[in-house]
């Protein structure tokens, strides 16, 4: 179903994660994506710091149930003077059942780049 190369985050989800119906709590899945959109703002500019300041259209299609094999994939949308926004697609393998890979989350995420004082700073791009 990805037409994406590699993604920024693969994780097994356990129990901890869950319910207590087996599926994966949306706060868990919100908190990779947030990490998984700050890897992919790190790769494309290089830049060490960023913090998030939004989420937008989070949209959870499908659950995820303890022992998925969760993929969250990243692309840059766009770059401003001081912010990036990735776009986050999360997809779920049911490790066993079958080599299919299901979207089960997408989201939108704005970062805003920080320095060493955590104060707005404008964007490098990489070369």
């Amino acid at each position: 179903m990805s037409s994406y190369r590699d993604p920024a985050i693969r994780i097994a989800l356990l129990p901890r994660d869950t319910n207590s119906q087996g599926t994966v709590f949306g706060g868990i899945i919100l908190s990779y994506i947030d990490m998984a959109g700050a890897i992919e703002a790190h790769r494309h500019t290089r830049m060490d710091r960023f913090v998030t300041v939004a989420m937008r259209e989070v949209i959870f299609h499908k659950p995820v149930f303890v022992g998925d094999l969760v993929s969250f994939y990243a692309e840059t949308l766009g770059i401003g003077t001081t912010s990036i926004t990735v776009r986050v697609i999360v997809e779920a393998e049911q490790v066993g059942a079958t080599t299919e890979q299901v979207r089960v989350t997408e989201a939108e995420v704005v970062y805003v780049a920080v320095d060493e004082k955590r104060q707005k700073t404008k964007i490098v791009k990489s070369k």
